[in-house]
């Protein structure tokens, strides 16, 4: 099993910031990548950003420019940067994971989720 820890969620005025992390522990052979996913009240959980292991990121197109996506391979953490943040930024944010396990079994893995609120 793996545990996905995320945190850095909370209350910012538009156009302030927040970084968001998500720290991954337990069986883990190797990451292939990690992922952002945010899901708004009565909306469907949609993809913000991911990055490789090898440090290659992508990003929404919303999000492109605002956001930075980062990883730190030695401690299997992942951060989110998040400048300029606007009301439509409000979302639960979700860490996702996919790795392989010491089997070598290709799995998907998916955290808690932050809450982010951005006020106007």
């Amino acid at each position: 099993q793996v545990q996905l820890v995320e945190s850095g969620g909370g209350l910012v005025q538009a156009g302030g910031s927040l970084r968001l992390s998500c720290a991954a522990s337990g069986d883990i052979f190797s990451i292939r990548t990690m992922a952002w996913y945010r899901q708004a009240p009565g909306k469907q959980r949609d993809w913000v950003a991911s990055i490789t292991s090898g440090g290659i990121p992508m990003y929404e197109e919303f999000v492109k420019g605002r956001f930075t996506i980062s990883i730190d391979n030695a401690k299997n953490t992942m951060f989110l940067q998040m400048n300029t943040l606007e009301p439509e930024d409000t979302a639960v944010y979700y860490c996702n994971v996919n790795l392989y396990n010491r089997y070598m079994t290709q799995m998907d893995y998916w955290g808690q989720g932050t809450q982010v609120t951005v006020s106007s």
